[in-house]
């Protein structure tokens, strides 16, 4: 059996790249396959303008993708299970990529209340970072203040069922 998928990419003379794409098989109408991958590529493009997706991150091929209204998790490509906390921890961290959190903000932000002792905000953490790959740099502790997304995983947030 063939596969008919094809990517092209080229260089401009004044280095623009061009990436050429052809989706063969698909189910749905050729415009709503072009627009989710416009809004895709526009993504890609606001998180490179912004600094949020590092290079190597991409040529790595690690991406974690958050799908909010199907509350799953994909690592590479793979469904990871994760618990409601988990996935409102995972979830709290991807919405605001480079900002550092106390342990009570989380409580306060993901749990909802600051009653549950702020060790089990690095329980959580060390089960999210076992399930998602422990070689994997999704979440980072920040010493001495709290936790942060990684900067070096490349992480997309899926608003958008279509």
């Amino acid at each position: 059996m063939m596969d008919d998928r094809r990517v092209g990419v080229s260089m401009e003379d004044d280095g623009g790249v061009v990436v050429t794409i052809r989706l063969g098989g698909s189910t749905g109408p050729p415009d709503a396959d072009a627009t989710r991958l416009l809004r895709l590529v526009g993504r890609i493009a606001a998180r490179q303008a912004e600094g949020g997706v590092e290079p190597s991150a991409a040529r790595d091929g690690h991406l974690l993708r958050v799908v909010p209204h199907a509350r799953t998790v994909y690592c590479d490509g793979r469904e990871i299970l994760l618990t409601r906390r988990e996935f409102d921890l995972l979830r709290h961290l991807a919405d605001h990529p480079r900002r550092v959190f106390t342990r009570d903000q989380l409580l306060d932000r993901v749990w909802g209340h600051p009653f549950t002792g702020t060790r089990s905000v690095d329980v959580h953490v060390r089960r999210l970072r076992v399930k998602l790959g422990a070689d994997l740099p999704v979440i980072a502790t920040v010493r001495g203040v709290g936790y942060r997304l990684g900067s070096a995983m490349s992480v997309e947030v899926v608003d958008d069922p279509d």
